[in-house]
């Protein structure tokens, strides 16, 4: 099962949903809200969107990695040790859950959250539908983020440099691969696992853990995929890389408007980039047009933008309290 049919899984009843509503001619009765608009399924849009909010989780949480789970977004507490759980289209609070030390990252797997335990060495497995433990698994050593690649968990290994495959069923290491020097940040482009590292970036094969290149980018912190392109931002220079996913050919090196970008999300039409600033001044969140990396908005943050994720509609930013939505 690749990404896309769990994407397509998740979404399906809703679209049949519009289609059936829109197929009947339903009308809407008087004083209630609009009819559901069919069109949005393509836009991946399915409430209105918000042109900026700030949420705030009780606790006022030490904001790191975030996922989206197909109606709610996953939000690690790096000091507090918890993993929260936020309602995606008005940002109510559903929940806290204890995870490992100083979780760091979070992904979903269409029907688990996989938190990642930075000083722990270990991987934590939770219900998504209620937050409950499912297993906590040891990995390497200082593991940072974790993805899922629609068959697979995928975890890096700081103080290794390797990542690691994981079975979802359960957390069964089923391969460890070297890569290149000081893994962090990963993201998967349909058929392999891209991973920054020091000064460079390795392209892994998911299906046997093969290294098919390595490639050198200006410290790489966070990577996103367009669909055909690898993203990469790189936090001392002010930039952010992209890469073709084919060959690893650099097709663009763009400043991002600001100064240590971290975070970096794609919405199906823009890329957003967060600055996380050396100031006020510099701290701020830009969307950038695919074609040639040019700027279209900016938004100003507070300082310390740590992660980034899109949900159908809005872009969120997590870095501390509150979490920005746009």
């Amino acid at each position: 099962m690749n990404a896309l049919s769990i994407s397509h899984r998740v979404l399906l009843p809703f679209c049949l949903t519009l289609v059936c509503l829109a197929a009947h001619g339903q009308q809407t009765p008087a004083g209630s809200a609009p009819p559901l608009n069919p069109n949005q399924v393509a836009l991946l849009r399915w409430y209105p969107i918000n042109q900026a909010a700030e949420i705030l989780v009780p606790g006022r949480i030490h904001s790191g990695g975030i996922a989206f789970d197909g109606a709610n977004m996953w939000i690690t507490g790096l000091v507090e040790n918890t993993v929260s759980k936020v309602r995606a289209s008005d940002g109510a609070f559903l929940g806290a859950f204890k995870v490992g030390t100083y979780p760091n990252a979070v992904a979903f797997d269409g029907a688990n959250i996989w938190v990642v335990n930075t000083q722990d060495d270990t991987v934590t497995k939770l219900q998504a539908s209620d937050g409950k433990v499912l297993g906590t698994f040891p990995v390497g050593k200082n593991p940072l983020d974790v993805i899922f690649d629609g068959a697979h968990v995928w975890v890096s290994n700081a103080l290794d440099n390797t990542v690691m495959k994981l079975q979802v069923s359960d957390g069964r290491v089923l391969g460890t691969f070297a890569v290149t020097a000081s893994p962090g940040h990963m993201a998967f482009d349909g058929a392999n696992v891209w991973v920054g590292g020091s000064g460079a970036v390795s392209k892994v094969r998911a299906s046997d853990g093969t290294i098919l290149g390595t490639f050198s980018v200006c410290q790489p912190t966070e990577l996103a995929f367009d669909g055909a392109n690898i993203w990469i931002t790189g936090y001392s220079c002010g930039t952010v890389a992209k890469l073709r996913a084919s060959d690893g050919t650099v097709l663009g090196t763009f400043s991002t408007g600001g100064d240590l970008p971290t975070a970096i999300a794609f919405d199906s039409q823009y890329m957003w980039v967060a600055n996380s600033g050396s100031s006020s001044f510099n701290s701020n969140v830009v969307k950038m047009r695919l074609t040639d990396g040019a700027i279209v908005s900016k938004f100003a943050i507070a300082q310390g933008a740590f992660a980034a994720a899109f949900d159908g509609a809005d872009v969120w930013i997590t870095g501390g309290d509150p979490i920005f939505k746009m």
